[in-house]
């Protein structure tokens, strides 16, 4: 039998490589430390547990980077999006899942694979070369002592920001004579989709003291060697965007458009809190783009102002953690290997793609190349038209390493498409463009 690949880490990253390994009949150690060595994000032992969102974001695979990502990965048989379709939640065009049916369903679906073995045990340092292939996905949260070990191994300044986690609250606690159920622009095939989000208006007056409250309110205190850590711009702590311009929020998480009041139809709202169901009972709702470093007694105070939170309950507050990453361009190679050592490997977050389905990906990607070297049939990774092509090309070389910083998926990592029908000014008609091509060229690249 094949030696087995190690794989440290068992969240997102490391779950999906893992899935890919055993499908190809190679047997895998998973060293999970979550269930002996806590950390303060995560809230059980269940591998793939989604810490922050319960959202894998757009699910359109002709017109957004991250639906065609979606459309890869379950082309390639991805655990992670078996298991997040058989949980989804309605959300529009978006796809959500119940976060604790999903995390369960994966670990169950790996603890019972007869080529998988759960090590709990902590790994403080990058493991010998007598442990042969090793994929490192530790994710945002890897432990100080194998950071440290991985610092000392590359030698060089890892790069790190703040993410911050969004509250959650109880349905039932959420005064519904103000609030009402819509999808942006009314999206979704279904009633339910249509109606996927609760919606909390503001008017003009409101949200001014709104505002005022989120820049005054008490914040977390940042210990000295993290207060130079920047923020990543995709998951901003919300008086973090209402230090930037007072309008900011009304043209980010809270803007008004594509929603009709049904209580007030006639009147426009200045601003709109959205929030997005949770769990498959739609008892727990999470405040969309509200991630916040507030601390607890003022998250209260200043949440309540939000019509229809007035008197929420929240299941979990927002809280704040310091994610790291290493800097990919300058050490690591194409097949994402530790280019001081080949037979390590990194995946997921921590290589400084951000997002759940984007850390997947990277997993996905590093079990398969794995897979390719231990049956001696080198694979190419594939190419940047394609949504794995262009995140795998950032993280290894399409980025400058002396800038490198975390990136979602996007068009902008894309090679343009030439002689688009329609013209490039079309942005429907040069996405399709994008999109038709990637599925052409990851579908070759999973027959090679």
């Amino acid at each position: 039998m094949t030696n087995p690949i190690h794989i440290i880490g068992g969240g997102m990253a490391g779950s999906e490589a893992a899935w890919q390994i055993v499908n190809a009949g190679i047997p895998v150690i998973i060293h999970e430390m979550r269930g002996k060595v806590e950390t303060f994000a995560h809230q059980t032992t269940d591998l793939a547990e989604l810490v922050c969102s319960n959202s894998f974001r757009s699910d359109d695979d002709e017109s957004n980077a991250v639906g065609l990502l979606h459309w890869e990965m379950r082309a390639a048989n991805s655990l992670i999006m078996e298991m997040g379709d058989a949980h989804a939640l309605p959300a529009g065009s978006a796809l959500a899942v119940d976060r604790d049916a999903f995390s369960a369903a994966v670990t169950d679906r790996l603890t019972n694979h007869p080529l998988v073995t759960i090590d709990r045990t902590e790994i403080t340092q990058i493991p010998s070369d007598d442990w042969g292939q090793t994929i490192i996905a530790t994710g945002p949260l890897t432990s100080q002592s194998l950071a440290a070990s991985i610092l000392k191994q590359t030698d060089q300044d890892s790069l790190a920001f703040f993410d911050a986690i969004a509250p959650i609250v109880y349905a039932d606690s959420i005064d519904m004579s103000k609030a009402w159920m819509q999808s942006r622009y009314d999206k979704g095939d279904t009633e339910e989709e249509r109606t996927a989000y609760l919606n909390c208006p503001m008017d003009k007056e409101t949200y001014e003291s709104f505002i005022d409250a989120l820049l005054s309110a008490e914040k977390t205190e940042f210990k000295d060697w993290e207060k130079d850590t920047p923020y990543f711009d995709g998951c901003l702590p919300i008086e973090v965007m209402a230090e930037r311009g007072r309008e900011t929020l009304r043209f980010g998480p809270m803007k008004p458009v594509g929603l009709t009041n049904p209580h007030q139809p006639d009147i426009k709202a200045h601003a709109v809190v959205q929030l997005r169901r949770d769990n498959a009972l739609g008892t727990l709702f999470n405040i969309v783009g509200f991630q916040t470093k507030m601390k607890y007694a003022e998250q209260a105070r200043v949440l309540s102002m939000i019509p229809g939170l007035e008197n929420a309950k929240f299941a979990r507050l927002g809280g704040i953690h310091r994610n790291t990453f290493i800097n990919s361009p300058r050490l690591l190679d194409d097949q994402m290997r530790l280019k001081s050592r080949p037979n390590i490997r990194f995946a997921g977050q921590i290589t400084g793609v951000e997002g759940y389905v984007e850390s997947a990906a990277m997993g996905l990607l590093a079990g398969r190349l794995a897979v390719a070297e231990s049956l001696g049939k080198p694979l190419q990774s594939p190419l940047n038209t394609t949504a794995m092509g262009a995140l795998i090309t950032h993280i290894t070389g399409g980025a400058d390493a002396k800038t490198f910083q975390p990136m979602n998926v996007n068009f902008g990592l894309f090679p343009p498409v030439e002689n688009i029908k329609g013209g490039r000014r079309n942005r429907a008609t040069r996405y399709k463009a994008y999109t038709d091509r990637a599925k052409s060229d990851w579908t070759a690249w999973l027959q090679s």
